[in-house]
């Protein structure tokens, strides 16, 4: 089976996030590449004896998917500050999309941020559903339970405390989703956009 690459990330200064806890937070994401690695590594091994090892199997998969999307949220997340910070341009056709289904674009990001301070550990997503022809947002526990089967990840907001701890104190999350966006480069996000439809 084909072996996951850590990926690097072109990730220059930002304001409100530290490069402390940039650094620490990428450790993590090796940590997640590492580990996926690791597990299908293990299955392997044990499915030479298949039906000794099927609890052990079984679990291992569970895991999987917790390490697995750990290492790709990550990925989406890194991507989308590289290159410094790009506004969303007004005749894009993610704006467009946007302002189809919401209000104003003000409105929207509003409302992704309201979400991305749910309580708990996990991810404020936006996705593109081809079916419908709509963007969703959602909220993700942890790093897999909640993905919306068949739809594209377009921009992630990471709110585990791991991703602004350094910074911010958890009763300032906040400050951390404002820093976010301060930094993203929407062009990123665009171009997940413009790959998803």
């Amino acid at each position: 089976m084909q072996t996951f690459i850590q990926k690097t990330f072109n990730i220059g200064e930002l304001k409100g996030l530290s490069a402390k806890n940039l650094e620490e937070h990428l450790k993590l994401y090796a940590g997640y590449v590492k580990h996926t690695n690791l597990i299908l590594e293990k299955i392997g091994e044990y499915m030479v004896d298949a039906e000794k090892n099927v609890y052990v199997i079984g679990e291992l998969h569970r895991r999987f998917g917790f390490e697995f999307n750990g290492m790709r949220n990550h990925e989406y997340y890194f991507k989308s500050l590289e290159g410094g910070t790009k506004k969303l341009s007004e005749d894009s056709k993610l704006m467009f999309a946007i302002k189809k289904d919401a209000p104003s674009f003000d409105t929207w990001l509003s409302g992704f941020k309201t979400l991305a301070m749910t309580r708990g550990i996990g991810w404020a997503v936006l996705y593109w559903d081809k079916q419908t022809g709509q963007l969703l947002n959602a909220w993700i526990d942890e790093q897999h339970l909640g993905q919306l089967n068949g739809l594209d990840w377009i921009l992630g907001i990471d709110m585990w405390e791991h991703a602004f701890i350094y910074d911010y104190p958890t009763s300032e999350k906040k400050k951390y989703i404002e820093a976010f966006f301060e930094n993203l480069n929407w062009e990123v996000i665009e171009e997940n956009f413009k790959k998803a439809q």
